[in-house]
Parts: structure tokens; C-alpha cells; sequence
């Protein structure tokens, strides 16, 4: 999981009249990579720079190296010299790009295609056939054009901002503009920029399927379901580097295990690969280790647990308010237990690991959706759900594993996976009459003994919940405590945007605002709550929901293709 860093038209090569170690002006190229280190523990690999003090632009990447290890260092250049590109995330057609680009290119990685795609195709062909993770900015400078563009769930991050000066900047982490950008936003997924740095900016939408704004009338295929699914895990295994996955003991991470234990053995021929698999918890304490035991069993996976005490856990809140850059309050319960397992699993050689996430916004998971009114209503949330994962599981995972250099791959969020599930009309995904909550994902892999039954039909349960049940109720006291009644009366005066409701919430907006200062930062954050207009209640904890159980629900009938 790389990170990116571009300045454009900061002509004056002096930046607010610093100077750099010999008492000279800080000349752009010092200033980007000084900039940058903020979130160079998204790429511990290799710091790439090409700065133009004369043309006034700097490019910046700090690699993860993945794929193509010797010969991916970015920034990528054209064979002619003129255009210019830094990237992050994982293109998984690569090789069917490079084949389209012609027999006698070798891409130096999977995103060094991109350059090469652009040069013969152009902005709008490039960004309707590349299919992965990803967000990138590319400088031609023949056209004096930029071609900016973020994925279409935006599973990787991605800021801008404008300078006193009016230069433009894009950074992977926010943290990386604070200080030098006051306007600053979040780059739109499925969006994408092209024209010169110095014109008004404004990204346009590449994806804008049919979906998001009409109810799918399309009924359920399971076969298709599954095959569509099992080719998504393939796509997410090309990797250089040791890899595995996270096993919540949950529905979605064990699935997402299991097909890739059987991909990995059908590749190599050989049935005695072993998928290494991770799943943390509070000791004794969190039902995902005993569900995520079961699972590695069945799979045959190498498993390991990581424990961690309470009082480890709150020693990361304010780490995880600074890497998650958010103060919402789901985001801060869920990202401590994820940093204590990146950081596990980097410290065992490990780079890349995939992971469950996505599933409950596609299938409508949460256990809230049990109180959708109706089927179309069910279907508008999943959008917002989907519309809204750069801010909330996405941004978790993504800023969480990143935080120790661990890349995270999410086979649930592959863009045709995606397109076909969220074209499935709603009545086949709503809970209800006796359906679990994800039923057509359980029941297209009931057959073929991918998981134990306790595990595919496990009732949902949040991964801040799943680790042990007193991580919530702790880190919610902990958090208030440090909160006084005085504060707390004051909250709209103080916090006049997102005002927050509780004392946790309060604590992690103070802890935000030390480091992002400014209603533009503020205004990055989205805040994860259930449909409370539904009847549900505020608190985000699944448990705070009526249907919960914790336990398995049972297979339902359920006549579906």
C-alpha cells in the first residue's frame, strides 16, 4: 500500500519563505519530500521523486513494493519523457491492458500500464478498461493536462487541496496538506480530472451505473454469484511477496479464506498449501477467535492468534484518530484492534493480506437492515452504504493496515463483483421472513464444504464487537471519562460542525482537531450510525440492535435460482 504526493504550478520554488539546511530558499523538491513523510509509513520500500523547479510540479511516491519489486519504483516516465505518473493501489487487468497496449511491452509493474495505456488510448479509454484499487495522478506535459482519478468505491484514499500560493496538491493521506493547504477535500470515488492544474478543479464521474439512482429489477443466479466471487479472489492474488488474510471467524473473511486456500492449491497443484490467516481478540473474551478456529480448521489455513489486553488497546485511540484521520466514532472502535494486527503481521515478513470487507454494504449485512421498510428503500441504502465505504470500512482498513506498510486487498469491492451484486433486485437481498441477513451469499456457498455451517450461517457481528465485547464498553467509558460535564455543555460552541452527541465522540473530535485544525478538515469526516429513522438505535454496536443474538442463525428456505 503505497502512498502519493503531487504539487502542481508552485512557480515561485519558494515555499513561504522557508529555507532549507544551507539557509537557501526550500526549493520544491525538499518541500514535497518533506511533506510527504508524513505518511511514509504507507511506503517503507522506497521514496521516489521527480520535482521541476522551472515547470513547478513534484511528484512524490513511497513505496510498498508488491509487485514487480526491482523494477516498480515510481515515479514512471514516459519513453519519451513527457509524461509523468505516481499511483497507489493494485491494477488486477494489468496483463490484459499490457496485451491491449501491444506483444512487445513489458510493464515494469501493474500500474507502470497506466502510463502506457494513456499514451496510446487516451484519459477515457484508460479509465473505462482499468479494473483494481487505485488512485493516481498523471502529468502530460506535451498538453499541460493532469489526469487525476480514484476508484470507483475509492478503496484507496485520496485528498486535495489549494494553497495560499494556488498551487494544487494531492496527497494519499491528509495529514501530508495540514499546514500547507487551507481548502482541502476529499477526492470523489469514481470520479476523475482532466485538464490543467492552474483551471478550476472539478472532478467528473467515469462510473455512474444504472444502480445508484434506479431500483435493479434483476433476479439472483447463486452459480453465478459464487463463480463471479471466486473470480474476484483470483484477480487479488497476484502478489511477489508473502501474502494471507485476515479470518474474523465472521461470514465474509472466512469465505474470502476459503477461496483463496482453494485458488492457491488448484494454481500450484499442490493440496498441502497453507493460506497464513490471522484473527485477533481480547484473551477469552471475543467470539471471532473461537469461529475464526473453526474456520482454519476446515481450510486447512496456518493460523494465528493475536491477543491484546484492554489497556493495550487504549494506549492506540490517539494513534488511531492520527492514521484514520476521522473522529467518527465506529471508525476509532474498529481501527485499534486492526493497527494491533497490521503490525503483528508485518513483523512476520508479510505484505499483502485480503480481507471480508465490503460484503455488508453489497448484501445489506448490518444487522439495522432487518428494520428496512421496504425493498426499494433496502436497495437505496446499500447505495449509501456503497457510496459511502472511502469513509468508513474502506478508510479503516485501508489507513490501518497502512499504518505498519501492510497492503490490503478487498475481492468483495472487485468492480465487476460489485456491478453484479448491486444489480440484483432488492427483494433477493433484504433480510426478513425467516432470511438471514446476506442470505443469497450464504446459500450460493452452502454446497461444496467451503465452511463450516456454524460459520456460514453465523449471525453477523461487528468486527469491534467480535473481538470481545468489553473492547466497546471500556474504550466508550474510557473515552467519556476524559470528558468533563463543562466540556461537554459547550459542545456546539466549540465543534459548531458535526456537533458531537456523546462524550466518546467529543474526546475523539478534541483528539482531531490537535492535529487537523480547521472547519476544511472537519468537514473530510463522515460519521457511521444506523437508520435511526428505521427505529434503530444510535449507538453503532450491533449489539445495540434488537435482532442481535450472537449466535447462528439457521439456514432459511428460501427459493431463489
Amino acid at each position: 500500500m503505497c502512498g502519493i504526493l503531487c504539487i502542481f504550478r508552485c512557480l515561485s520554488a519558494v515555499a513561504n519563505g522557508e529555507t532549507g539546511h544551507g539557509g537557501g530558499a526550500l526549493a520544491l523538491r525538499e518541500l514535497a519530500f518533506r511533506q510527504s513523510s508524513s505518511q511514509r509509513h504507507r511506503g517503507p520500500d522506497y521514496t521516489g521523486v521527480l520535482a521541476d523547479d522551472v515547470a513547478g510540479f513534484a511528484l512524490v511516491q513511497e513505496r510498498l513494493s508488491v509487485i514487480g519489486v526491482k523494477t516498480g519504483n515510481q515515479p514512471f516516465t514516459s519513453t519519451d519523457g513527457t509524461v509523468h505518473l505516481v499511483a497507489n493501489g493494485e491494477i488486477y487487468n494489468f496483463r490484459r491492458m499490457a496485451g491491449m497496449i501491444g506483444e512487445a511491452y513489458e510493464p515494469r509493474s501493474d500500474c507502470d500500464v497506466l502510463v502506457a495505456f494513456y499514451e496510446r488510448y487516451g484519459p477515457t479509454d484508460l479509465l473505462t478498461t482499468v479494473r483494481g484499487m487505485f488512485a493516481f495522478v498523471c502529468y502530460d506535459q506535451k498538453t499541460g493536462h493532469l489526469l487525476v482519478a480514484r476508484d470507483p468505491v475509492g478503496i484507496i484514499p485520496l485528498y486535495s487541496g489549494r494553497s495560499e500560493d494556488g498551487a494544487l496538491w494531492f496527497a494519499s493521506e491528509m495529514k501530508c496538506l495540514v499546514g500547507r493547504c487551507r481548502q482541502v477535500a476529499v477526492f470523489p470515488p469514481g470520479h476523475a480530472y482532466y485538464g490543467p492544474p492552474e483551471a478550476s478543479f472539478d472532478p467528473q464521474p467515469y462510473f455512474s451505473p444504472p444502480w445508484l439512482t434506479e431500483i435493479p429489477t434483476m433476479a439472483a443466479d447463486l452459480v453465478e454469484l459464487r463463480n463471479r466471487l471466486e473470480a474476484a479472489v483470483e484477480s487479488h492474488l497476484q502478489c511477489d511477496v508473502p501474502m494471507g488474510a485476515l479470518l474474523s471467524g465472521g461470514l465474509d473473511s472466512s469465505l474470502i479464506a476459503a477461496i483463496a486456500v482453494r485458488c492457491l492449491r488448484r494454481r500450484t497443484g499442490d493440496r498441502s498449501v497453507r493460506l497464513k490467516t490471522y484473527s485477533i481478540g481480547l484473551p477469552g473474551a471475543g467470539p471471532d477467535l473461537h469461529y475464526a478456529r473453526l474456520v482454519s480448521e476446515h481450510i486447512g489455513s496456518d493460523h494465528t492468534e493475536i491477543h491484546f489486553t484492554l489497556a493495550e488497546g487504549l494506549d492506540y485511540i490517539r494513534d488511531a484518530v492520527y492514521h484514520s484521520e476521522t473522529y467518527d466514532v465506529t471508525t476509532i472502535r474498529c481501527i485499534v484492534p486492526v493497527m494491533l494486527l497490521a503490525r503483528y503481521i508485518r513483523s512476520e515478513g508479510l505484505k499483502m493480506v485480503l480481507s471480508g470487507e465490503g460484503a455488508d454494504e453489497l448484501f445489506g449485512g448490518y444487522l439495522y437492515f432487518h428494520r428496512a421498510p421496504d425493498a426499494p428503500e433496502f436497495h437505496r441504502e446499500t447505495v449509501r452504504r456503497v457510496r459511502g465505504l472511502h469513509l468508513s470500512d474502506c478508510l479503516r482498513a485501508n489507513k490501518g493496515c497502512a499504518a505498519w506498510g501492510l497492503e490490503l486487498r478487498v475481492p468483495f469491492l472487485d468492480t465487476d463483483f460489485l456491478q453484479y451484486v448491486m444489480s440484483i433486485r432488492p427483494e433477493d437481498r433484504i433480510p426478513g421472513g425467516g432470511r438471514p441477513e446476506k442470505y443469497i451469499l450464504r446459500k450460493a456457498f452452502a454446497d461444496g464444504d467451503y465452511l463450516p455451517a456454524e460459520v456460514l450461517w453465523r449471525q453477523k457481528e461487528q468486527f469491534s464487537d467480535g473481538v470481545g465485547y468489553s473492547w466497546i464498553d471500556t474504550v466508550s467509558e474510557w473515552a467519556a471519562s476524559r470528558v468533563s460535564d463543562r466540556d461537554f455543555e459547550r459542545a456546539a460552541e466549540r465543534f459548531p460542525v458535526a456537533t458531537p452527541k456523546t462524550k466518546e465522540a467529543f474526546y475523539y473530535r478534541q483528539l482531531f482537531e490537535e492535529r487537523f485544525p480547521g472547519t476544511a478538515y472537519a468537514q473530510t469526516v463522515q460519521q457511521w450510525t444506523p437508520r435511526t429513522d428505521w427505529g434503530c438505535a444510535e449507538d453503532p454496536s450491533g449489539r445495540k440492535q434488537d435482532v442481535h443474538r450472537g449466535v447462528t442463525v439457521g439456514q432459511a428456505d428460501f427459493s431463489v435460482k
